[in-house]
């Protein structure tokens, strides 16, 4: 090994390209059929939820708080909770139950700052899935977030405490095809310049 490659391999150069934050962001779908041959790692799912502790929040409140499932039985079990995505995500290997604690962003000494209240909490719990499924899509995962869930089954099976909101259940995965591009709005009907 000459010095320059052990340098790079030191300094942890990898000669794998990293997609650039607009590809992460034009190749992001809402995936909802996955490929059953690959699987995540603990590991890697403990890389993308690192990512998630960037996201800004309320006085750095960090509501957000994450359930993963992986093993077979609890896969199976959220499975039945999502309603009409049950089909969609059968094959998804991590499933994540996004939560915020109640009465942190928004507040301050117990006492709602503004007429949102908790709704900064669920504010900053999507600011924080955001980064979830932004840093999926970079390293090579997908993701759909699912409103439909049934909150109250799901915080029985993690014990999730009284005092946190169930907002979403994400499915983590591999595409098992290429998903077509959204159409979207055009920018001046979204956008207003003053």
């Amino acid at each position: 090994m000459t010095a320059l490659a052990a340098l790079m391999v030191l300094s942890g150069y990898s000669q794998t390209k990293s997609p650039s934050f607009d590809e992460v962001l034009t190749s992001r779908r809402s995936i909802r059929s996955y490929d059953a041959t690959k699987k995540i790692s603990e590991a890697e799912v403990r890389e993308l939820l690192t990512a998630t502790q960037e996201a800004p929040s309320w006085a750095n409140q960090q509501p957000s708080k994450y359930y993963v499932a992986m093993s077979p039985d609890k896969l199976a079990a959220i499975r039945d909770l999502v309603g009409g995505n049950k089909d969609r995500i059968k094959n998804a290997p991590v499933l994540i139950v996004s939560t915020y604690e109640r009465g942190k962003s928004g507040f301050f000494g117990g006492t709602a700052t503004n007429e949102i209240g908790d709704g900064w909490g669920a504010y900053d719990n999507g600011l924080s899935n955001c980064y979830l499924i932004l840093k999926a899509r970079a390293m090579g995962f997908d993701t759909l977030i699912m409103g439909m869930r049934e909150a109250d089954k799901l915080r029985q099976i993690f014990s999730i405490p009284d005092d946190e909101t169930v907002m979403a259940v994400i499915a983590l995965g591999y595409r098992a095809g290429e998903p077509r591009q959204p159409v979207h709005r055009k920018l001046d009907e979204v956008v207003k310049f003053f």
